[in-house]
């Protein structure tokens, strides 16, 4: 049976709910209907979520029930939810946090970089992070230790750039296109080094800055907390890092803040921090074409996805090619 010391079994059974995940809102792509995209992601994740030989709590979803009638916030998932009293005995607590499609608009548009992405660790191993935005910054396993959140845009990036030997005008910042980062984007480029702007998808931005070869040195910018653990949880198993501190401006942010136990709201987190569990579990699937994995693709008999798997313990690192196949024969593409 499944455990998280059985990590790696258990992984391909969460790759198995990313893939089905990404294939279901993939039918939509470029539709333009962004909230039908992530329903039919949502259903697909949660439908295969409960063959899943687990105990598992959703830390991370769609919200809170009333607003979310799956992958809400404290929802039960998993094969002792979807059993009952016929579930196996002895299945392993775990809690799960979920972005059943990130990037709703990039695959309602058929842009690049739309994925379906889950971590799962421990009881307790993921932080609940209330809805509400966080300030990012995220860097590969050569720069990690070397920048802090609180350092001025040009130290930082003197600093990534002297970690991987280049000049600061090589390195490559992916930022979130928002009238919020008009000053960040000012000072990035008054240092000399290049910024690649995205409409959404931060946390595949953040995948991507751990990644030696990809072209991205690193992110920054203020996004949403909830994909901010996502990125922690693959951070932790990439080894590159993640520094981030909740934006809390209201009462209202303060009250959820509270509400999720967190009472020091301007703390600084790290990926350990955001994602403390012993053990690990990171999967995604590629909806559209992105830097790592490429979107889905339909053919007559067939489909095919692109994934990565990773966990932290045993430490693995896997990009998986599936093709899902149809009855009867199938002719295997590249």
């Amino acid at each position: 049976m499944a455990t998280m010391a059985d990590s790696t079994a258990l992984s391909l059974e969460f790759l198995r709910v990313v893939e089905q995940a990404a294939i279901a809102c993939a039918h939509t792509m470029g539709q333009g209907d962004r909230h039908h995209s992530d329903q039919v992601a949502v259903e697909a994740m949660r439908k295969v979520m409960d063959t899943v030989p687990i105990d598992g709590t959703i830390v991370i979803g769609e919200g809170e029930r009333d607003e979310a009638p799956m992958l809400y916030i404290g929802e039960k998932v998993g094969m002792a939810a979807a059993a009952g009293a016929k579930a196996p005995a002895g299945l392993p607590k775990i809690d799960i946090a979920v972005d059943p499609l990130e990037g709703t608009n990039l695959c309602a548009t058929g842009s690049n970089n739309a994925i379906a992405v889950l971590a799962a660790s421990d009881e307790g191993g993921l932080l609940h992070a209330p809805d509400v935005y966080m300030e990012k910054l995220v860097v590969g396993p050569s720069s990690k230790g070397k920048v802090s959140l609180d350092a001025p845009v040009a130290e930082n990036l003197q600093a990534i750039a002297a970690s991987l030997s280049r000049a600061i005008e090589d390195l490559v910042v992916v930022v979130l296109d928002r009238p919020r980062h008009e000053q960040l984007i000012a000072d990035i480029r008054a240092s000399g080094a290049r910024i690649r702007l995205i409409g959404d998808g931060d946390l595949s931005a953040g995948i991507t800055a751990a990644v030696v070869g990809s072209g991205v040195h690193a992110v920054m910018g203020t996004g949403g907390a909830p994909e901010g653990v996502l990125t922690a949880a693959a951070m932790r198993c990439l080894g590159g890092e993640i520094y981030a501190r909740l934006v809390v401006t209201k009462p209202e942010h303060e009250a959820r803040c509270r509400a999720m136990g967190i009472t020091d709201t301007k703390r600084i987190y790290t990926s350990k921090d955001l994602a403390p569990g012993k053990s690990i579990i990171f999967a995604a699937t590629g909806v559209t074409d992105g830097v790592i994995m490429k979107g889905v693709r339909f053919f007559g008999d067939g489909i095919r996805t692109s994934s990565i798997i990773m966990q932290n313990d045993p430490h693995q690192i896997r990009f998986v090619d599936s093709i899902h196949v149809h009855d009867g024969d199938v002719k295997v593409r590249f």
